[in-house]
């Protein structure tokens, strides 16, 4: 991928806009998470300055070292990874969202060192896969129904990492049922709980994620190219 990032976030933010577009949905419901893993400080700062505005880590000690030198008050940073609890104070003073919430064990950290409320989703294991975290469907009902009684934590909504497959399309049944479980905890009228964020599709599959209700898709490789 010879592109330049500011040419490649186009070519995303246009693919966001046309997927949104094929199913009735207006582009700006979709939010673009540009995620920084093991990316080098000068494309992420080449992101920042061609309108990227949200960006996302996995790692807490990795986040802290760009942030700090990325110095811009106009970008939020979402923490996508799988979140130690003895990292949570540290993340808190990273973070604007944290979209990997899996245990109650976690929530409840959150929550008891959390100064003001923060924002959070669940995430959902939705193929069972041994190697990825997350909670199982009736783990996430339960689990948002145990956040509902923490009064630090907003919970937004519910973030999937479907399996990887060479063809998108084989994803859709995996971001359908991540949508339809989002509408059956909202249908248990759960009190404070309005599940509204679906983060769901990656550079593989983002187009496809954003035709079954994706409010957040999470893209580094196709704005970055291929991690070493």
């Amino acid at each position: 991928m010879a592109d330049s990032v500011n040419e490649n976030l186009i070519a995303v933010t246009e693919r966001i806009g046309s997927a949104a577009r094929k199913v009735g949905r207006d582009p700006s419901e979709v939010l673009l998470v540009v995620v920084t893993k093991s990316v080098d400080l000068k494309k992420i700062k080449e992101a920042a300055q061609s309108g990227a505005r949200v960006f996302g880590e996995n790692y807490v000690q990795e986040a802290k070292e760009k942030i700090g030198k990325v110095k811009d008050k106009s970008v939020t940073w979402h923490f996508i990874g799988h979140l130690q609890k003895n990292k949570v104070k540290h993340a808190l003073e990273l973070f604007d969202m944290f979209e990997s919430v899996d245990s109650l064990e976690l929530a409840e950290e959150i929550n008891k060192r959390a100064k003001a409320p923060v924002d959070i989703l669940i995430q959902v294991n939705i193929a069972k896969e041994k190697t990825k975290s997350g909670v199982s469907a009736e783990g996430a009902v339960k689990l948002a129904r145990a956040i509902s009684n923490l009064k630090n934590l907003n919970l937004k909504g519910l973030m999937c990492i479907p399996p990887e497959f060479d063809d998108p399309e084989l994803a859709r049944p995996y971001f359908i049922t991540v949508r339809r479980l989002a509408e059956r905890i909202n249908k248990e009228h759960i009190p404070g709980i309005t599940l509204r964020e679906l983060s769901m599709g990656m550079s593989r599959d983002f187009t496809v994620a954003i035709e079954e209700g994706a409010t957040i898709v999470r893209v580094g490789t196709a704005i970055f190219g291929e991690r070493k």
